[in-house]
């Protein structure tokens, strides 16, 4: 009498599925960039005797970090926008983008009393905006 023994070996290949979100990465890493220099320009600024204060309130340094990331990540939302809904997102983008850049520095230009503030809060923005915004159009559909 023989026995066969029948040896059958499964093997399962999982690979996990790690989805790429390079607009999320964009708009992150560009942010935190933006939010640095701009923070970094305001503290050499503040150094330099500019007081960054609007209706006697000062502008902590930290604040200009946070709405830099803010309005990077509102910048990201856009672009996410007008790549689903959109034929030319990047072009679209990148007037919004100027649009709301110039809307931005409007109060930074009205509401502080001396020059040398409004000149600091309008440079944050372009700065933040210079750094954000080519970032974030490359991530535009065309």
């Amino acid at each position: 009498m023989t026995a066969t023994v029948a040896t059958t070996t499964t093997t399962t290949t999982t690979t996990a599925r790690h989805r790429s979100h390079p607009l999320l990465k964009a708009t992150v890493l560009g942010g935190i960039v933006a939010a640095v220099t701009a923070m970094a320009l305001a503290a050499v600024a503040h150094a330099a005797g500019v007081p960054l204060a609007v209706d006697g309130q000062e502008i902590p340094l930290l604040g200009f970090a946070e709405m830099t990331l803010v309005g990077a990540v509102l910048g990201g939302l856009v672009v996410a926008a007008l790549n689903r809904w959109s034929g030319r997102a990047r072009q679209r983008f990148q007037s919004t983008a100027v649009a709301l850049t110039a809307l931005s520095c409007v109060p930074s230009a009205v509401l502080p009393p001396d020059t040398a503030t409004k000149l600091v809060l309008v440079a944050t923005h372009l700065v933040a905006a210079a750094i954000v915004v080519p970032v974030l159009a490359r991530r535009a559909a065309s």
